[in-house]
């Protein structure tokens, strides 16, 4: 049985690649992430599809961030798509507008708090203020928990701060920035191994490249699931 722990990443061009991928890798995998690097590339179909005839559990990852109005508008046409997850930005009159517009779906809301491609340096230059990466990242997971988003995007090097937050109690934390040992880093920069993000509160990891890259996806996803166990 897949391991809905392991969200699989589809960055690849195309609605048509996508499928490719997630028959390549069959039955390995349950749950699937969808970005906004496909939304032109027919994400939202491909979505569709791989939800209602292939039974897989999707996370559109759209970090939706507007006017409250806006914001509100967008995620009750995307709860139409009987999605699991859908990111919008923590800002917290961003997660109230998204929790109002998924009102009466099982859809989950989860907040972005830092990317995990940036480092203190890249905040720097979009003068986000000054302070240690881990504890912005607490602060703004907090603020959008309390917020009512049903958990948060986090790099795993901030889980287990998250985790012990009073407001993380049955709340999600979804961790990309997942390596493999040995994986490539690609634009990642704050980064740990499947098994360290879940042992420090991760509910789930999003892992692309290391599984779509690989020779055998399947092989590779498996090799995560078993280093979860």
């Amino acid at each position: 049985m897949a391991d809905d722990r392991l969200i699989v990443a589809l960055d690849v061009p195309n609605a048509h690649a996508g499928l490719e991928l997630a028959a390549k890798i069959g039955d390995a995998v349950s749950f699937y992430k969808i970005g906004l690097g496909m939304l032109t590339g027919g994400g939202l179909a491909l979505a569709h599809e791989l939800k209602q005839e292939h039974g897989k559990r999707i996370f559109l990852d759209m970090k939706l961030f507007d006017i409250s109005a806006t914001v509100e508008t967008a995620v009750r046409g995307l709860a139409q798509f009987d999605l699991d997850f859908l990111t919008v930005h923590g800002d917290p009159h961003v997660v109230k507008a998204a929790k109002e517009g998924a009102a009466g779906s099982d859809m989950k809301i989860l907040g972005v708090t830092i990317l995990t491609s940036l480092d203190r340096k890249d905040l720097d230059a979009c003068m986000i203020q000054a302070g240690d990466i881990p504890d912005l990242v607490t602060t703004r997971a907090a603020r959008a928990l309390e917020a009512g988003a049903d958990g948060v995007i986090a790099s795993p090097q901030e889980a287990a701060l998250i985790r012990a937050l009073p407001e993380a109690n049955g709340k999600l934390i979804v961790t990309p920035g997942v390596r493999p040992a040995g994986a490539a880093l690609g634009d990642q920069k704050r980064v740990a191994t499947p098994e360290q993000a879940v042992k420090d509160g991760a509910n789930h990891i999003v892992v692309g490249r290391p599984v779509w890259q690989a020779d055998n996806p399947a092989t590779a996803a498996r090799a995560i699931i078993d280093s979860l166990k």
